[in-house]
C-alpha cells in the first residue's frame, strides 16, 4: 500500500483534511467533533473584485507547476493517497512543500502571501498524469490565533475553514483554503470539495 507520511511539524499525521461536515456554500466554516458546522462569517456567493484577482493570482504564480515535475523539483510532495468526497465529488492529490507549512510566507505588508501556496492540487486523469486543479492554503490554528486572536486567517477577503481538534486525521486545529483557480467549480471556487474531481484513475493505493 502507498503510503506517504508528513515530515517536521506533521510527523504524526497522514492528512491535510477532514471530511465531515464541509460545507458547499463559499463561507468560512467551524467545523466540530460531530460533523456539525457553524458559520464564522458569510461570503457573498458573487465573486467580488478581490476574490476574480485571487483566482488570477494563483493561476498567474501556479502554472508551472501544470507540469509536476517542476511542483517536485521546488519541494512539493505528495503527502496523502487521492482525497474523495465525503458523498460525491473530490479534492484530489494534495502535494505538499514543508517549509511553506513550518512558515507561512507573507507578503511585505505581513499578509498571507497568494503567490506561495503551501499546497497545490491536482487531479489524477487516464494514463497516469495528473492535471491541475487549484492550489490550498494551510495554516496551523494555534499559532495564528496566538498571534492574531479573535481575527481568523482571509485572502484577499476571503475567509479560511476552520478545523477542530481532535479529528480522524490526527492534525492539530487548522485553517485551509481551496482555491480552484484551474478548474471551475460549480459550487464555488472557494469550497473544500469540487463535484467534477474525481479519483477515478488515481493509480496508487490509499484513496480517502
Amino acid at each position: 500500500m502507498r503510503k506517504v507520511l508528513w515530515t517536521g511539524a506533521l510527523a504524526v499525521a497522514a492528512a491535510l483534511t477532514s471530511a465531515a461536515g464541509l460545507s458547499n456554500l463559499c463561507s468560512a466554516q467551524v467545523v466540530t467533533q460531530d460533523g456539525q458546522s457553524r458559520a464564522v462569517a458569510t461570503q457573498n456567493q458573487q465573486l467580488t473584485a478581490s476574490h476574480g484577482e485571487l483566482l488570477r493570482i494563483v493561476r498567474e504564480s501556479t502554472e508551472r507547476f501544470k507540469n509536476v515535475s517542476v511542483a517536485e523539483s521546488e519541494g512539493y510532495k505528495l503527502v496523502f493517497g487521492c482525497v474523495t468526497g465525503p458523498d460525491a465529488g473530490a479534492m484530489g492529490l494534495h502535494f505538499l512543500k514543508q517549509e511553506f507549512l513550518d512558515n507561512p510566507p507573507q507578503t511585505a505588508s505581513g499578509d498571507i502571501d497568494p503567490r506561495r501556496p503551501q499546497i497545490v492540487i491536482y487531479e489524477p486523469t487516464p494514463g497516469g498524469e495528473v492535471q491541475l486543479t487549484g492550489a490550498d492554503y494551510l495554516i496551523f490554528a494555534e499559532a495564528w490565533d496566538k498571534a492574531h486572536p479573535g481575527n481568523p486567517p482571509q485572502l484577499m477577503g476571503q475567509l479560511f475553514h476552520y478545523f477542530e481538534s481532535p479529528n480522524r486525521f490526527g492534525l492539530p486545529p487548522f485553517y485551509t483554503l481551496h482555491v480552484w483557480a484551474w478548474k471551475e467549480n460549480p459550487k464555488g471556487a472557494f469550497v473544500n470539495w469540487h463535484p467534477n474531481v474525481s479519483c477515478q484513475s488515481f493509480s496508487g493505493k490509499g484513496s480517502f
